[in-house]
């Protein structure tokens, strides 16, 4: 049966190969500091369990430290030509976009297989089942590419390592600022940015619950850079004591809805490294270290729009129909 502790060795086995090749690599304008962090990942993944709290705690100063320090460079390695990637892309077309496919249909295959059917639920744990099908699926889709388009043995690694190096210490904040938002929970910070609120903004009305909660979601997302971390915190200090218990708004679609807001506020914010800052850095763009860069401006009306029509959506399926 895979489960996740199976999937955490495979990610740290390909942090270890980014770390081994990184400091293999003499051209690498960081080469020890780089390989040092990718290093310290894959000690994570790898032995992330037997270090316990304390170990793990000294495992993110560390990388904290590092990242911090000085930004990482960025590898060069020699995979494929540029004239080689041409003319494979224009004799396969959109195919090549199959490989990617992949990964969201065993996704949600493997899901809906482990759920539903023996065979699923025999070979793919019940805890994080999710989490398992997506890396199965990423196994997979590499394995598919690499049988059909035959690239070098180390073309994946290799290319896998440049895009790292590419993001950076970015590809740790989802993970952290999710962790953030559990710290957040344990120490009751929903109930007092609840007070806080209350003593701002009279709860008189359903719609000011809503309006409220809406915003809230947004604005903490925007301040944490991710809405997983802003939704218990924001869902205890108002979602539940005012829009649901208070003037009886439907669980549901409260939940549902306030997450739709909480991702409105992930595209307006560089600190939600995934959306915002990955894409300016993959595409290097020349203000991508700006706090408002190009990929943020681009998404901001749209962001205030789809927050606006959360707050209506809400307000009349909570509580009107």
């Amino acid at each position: 049966m895979i489960t996740l502790e199976h999937a955490y060795l495979v990610v740290g086995l390909m942090f270890l190969a980014f770390a081994v090749l990184t400091l293999r690599d003499r051209e690498h304008p960081t080469r020890i500091r780089s390989a040092l962090f990718w290093g310290l990942i894959a000690a994570s993944m790898l032995f992330g369990t037997w270090l316990g709290g304390l170990g793990n705690g000294i495992l993110v100063l560390a990388l904290v430290a590092i990242g911090g320090l000085k930004r990482l460079g960025v590898a060069r390695p020699a995979t494929t030509g540029p004239e080689v990637r041409l003319a494979s892309a224009a004799r396969r077309g959109n195919a090549l976009f199959l490989p990617a496919l992949i990964v969201p249909v065993v996704a949600v295959g493997g899901t809906l297989a482990a759920k539903h059917s023996a065979a699923g639920a025999w070979l793919i744990a019940p805890v994080q089942t999710t989490l398992i099908a997506l890396g199965l699926g990423c196994v997979i889709a590499l394995a598919v590419a690499m049988a059909w388009l035959r690239p070098p043995v180390l073309a994946p690694v290799q290319e896998g390592r440049r895009l790292m190096d590419s993001i950076g210490w970015a590809a740790l904040l989802p993970q952290m600022l999710a962790s953030l938002g559990a710290v957040f929970l344990a120490t009751n910070v929903g109930g007092v940015v609840g007070e806080l609120v209350t003593q701002a903004v009279p709860m008189t009305s359903a719609l000011i619950a809503v309006v409220a909660y809406c915003l809230g979601m947004a604005l903490f997302t925007v301040i944490m850079g991710n809405a997983f971390a802003a939704f218990p915190v924001m869902t205890a200090a108002i979602g539940l004591p005012f829009v649901i218990y208070q003037f009886g708004g439907n669980p549901a679609i409260v939940c549902a809805i306030g997450m739709l807001a909480g991702f409105c506020g992930t595209l307006m914010t560089p600190m939600a490294a995934n959306f915002n800052v990955v894409p300016a850095n993959l595409l290097e763009l020349p203000d991508r270290n700006s706090p408002l860069n190009g990929v943020i401006r681009a998404q901001m009306p749209t962001a205030l729009i789809m927050l606006g029509i959360n707050i209506v959506l809400m307000y009349l399926l909570a509580f009107r129909f």
